[in-house]
């Protein structure tokens, strides 16, 4: 993998940064501790943003929850209201 400075794991200055003796080394080994970081990282990633997904996914959830429980409680009120009106005309 290639970057602004260069190629990952290619030793100390070129890219590979001083991220421990196999990295400063450079070569395969280097190319590959690169690699494994960044699919660590990428990993890491994935596993955030899907954690962030289901937080988004419980919050919807429970808003819908609380819709239908305001919906019922309308759907109650109402219904006390026109049986307020029918008690009305019952004592007439």
């Amino acid at each position: 993998m290639s970057g602004p400075l260069g190629e990952l794991g290619q030793g100390a200055g070129k890219g590979g940064g001083g991220g421990g003796s196999i990295r400063e080394a450079g070569g395969a080994f280097g190319r590959r501790e690169a690699a494994m970081e960044e699919k660590y990282f990428r990993e890491k990633e994935m596993e955030q943003i899907e954690n962030l997904r289901k937080h988004h996914q419980e919050e919807i959830n429970h808003h819908e929850q609380e819709i239908q429980r305001l919906q019922n409680e309308i759907k109650r009120r109402k219904n006390q209201i026109k049986k307020l009106k029918h008690d009305d005309y019952d004592s007439d």
